[in-house]
């Protein structure tokens, strides 16, 4: 609905007018008081629909630029959040006069639940974008390895993954909140997994000074997610994608991390050495495309530990599990689709339906996947019950 500019104003406009309508038949001769509540209400929100509709249509600039991608997807957002429930009062109070056209006049009854239902949906989404999109959750998982290296007992990973920066792009300060409290939980290892932008290097912007306050005592990894590959620029030619590709790279190394493209880094703990294999994700579902695991893993010898960082967890069981000598397999990409159920005895989501393992800890005859649920938020400013994650994993011995 976005991409068709003129068709979104003739939606805008004519739920603006017959909302109007509603209000006004359902309150006015009722109660002024709650007439002009509702009508303020309802201007302040068309006021931010259609000033996020103007920028949007009247923008000129290219599709990556970040403050263009927050105000698409904020419009989305308020399609969702208000003009869908608009939509539903309009369908309930007009079932109800068709219902009574013989006689005149309306159901009150169906239009109070329209009314009803409405601002349930309209507080639900309220909610989880003012709160549960930022409501960081700390996910701990022990692991305990067979043989672990003595060096290697009570080691810290840091897990964080699918930041999408353009949806921080007026939220720098929460970021860098997060960032912080990073710190605070001491990592030996702080690694990402990708998806730090939507479509194009230029939602990078500046968001690497924010990125280099996380560190961790013997460093920090990552690798890119199919995001970062430019897949869902509009306009990209073959080779803007491959400059997309090395200024990513370039960025995520300035945030201070180590970019492991189908590549290993052996990291020395005490007398013990890490594995440490990255492998690239490209592509869209379900046209995923995996690394080089194979590649990822020519000349290693003598390490005392193997963590591998893939951004889609599917990976896991097609390659992977029971096929690979990998202790642990870290990975994002699903966000837990940002809707879910999420408490100590349920956790569900809708993903599901595309990722078997979306989230928390799996385990193959001693083989470990952690998928993490994300930071940031796409395509919708929502988490509904499905928070943000920081995974802490801790490994100890069997």
């Amino acid at each position: 609905m976005t991409e068709n500019p003129m068709a979104l104003f003739i939606v805008l406009a004519i739920t603006e007018i017959l909302t109007l309508a509603v209000i006004r038949q359902y309150l006015y001769e009722r109660s002024w008081l709650s007439y002009y509540f509702a009508i303020t209400i309802h201007a302040v929100l068309s006021i931010w629909i259609w000033t996020l509709w103007f920028q949007t249509v009247s923008f000129r600039g290219m599709p990556d630029d970040p403050a263009h991608v927050w105000s698409v997807m904020n419009l989305r957002g308020m399609l969702l959040a208000v003009v869908i429930p608009r939509i539903l009062i309009i369908i309930f109070h007009y079932s109800g006069r068709l219902a009574r056209r013989s006689s005149g006049g309306f159901s009150r009854k169906l239009t109070t639940a329209g009314f009803a239902v409405s601002s349930i949906i309209l507080f639900v989404f309220a909610v989880s974008a003012l709160i549960g999109r930022f409501n960081v959750r700390i996910e701990n998982h022990s692991i305990p390895i067979k043989g672990l290296h003595p060096d290697l007992e009570g080691l810290r990973i840091v897990h964080i993954s699918d930041l999408h920066l353009p949806c921080f792009y007026h939220h720098h300060g929460k970021l860098e909140e997060i960032m912080l409290s990073i710190n605070e939980l001491e990592p030996d290892l702080l690694v990402n997994t990708g998806d730090f932008i939507n479509a194009g290097w230029r939602e990078f912007d500046r968001f690497d000074t924010i990125l280099s306050k996380a560190f961790a005592r013997y460093g920090q990894y990552a690798v890119m997610g199919n995001h970062d590959f430019g897949t869902y620029h509009p306009t990209y030619t073959e080779a803007e994608r491959e400059n997309n590709v090395l200024l990513i790279n370039r960025f995520i190394a300035a945030s201070g991390y180590k970019v492991l493209n189908d590549e290993f880094e052996m990291v020395k703990i005490g007398n013990a050495s890490v594995a440490l294999l990255g492998v690239t994700t490209k592509g869209s579902f379900p046209d995923i495309e995996h690394g080089n695991l194979e590649k990822a893993s020519q000349r290693i010898y003598g390490e005392d530990l193997k963590i591998l960082l893939a951004h889609d967890p599917n990976q896991w069981d097609r390659e992977i599990a029971g096929k690979t000598d990998i202790d642990l397999t870290l990975s994002g990409h699903t966000h837990g689709m940002q809707v879910g159920i999420m408490t100590k005895r349920i956790k569900w989501s809708p993903a599901k339906y595309f990722y078997p393992r979306w989230g928390g800890m799996h385990e193959a005859d001693g083989q470990f996947l952690v998928i993490n649920r994300g930071l940031g938020v796409l395509g919708m400013p929502f988490r509904i019950w499905m928070p943000p994650e920081i995974t802490v994993i801790t490994l100890m011995p069997e």
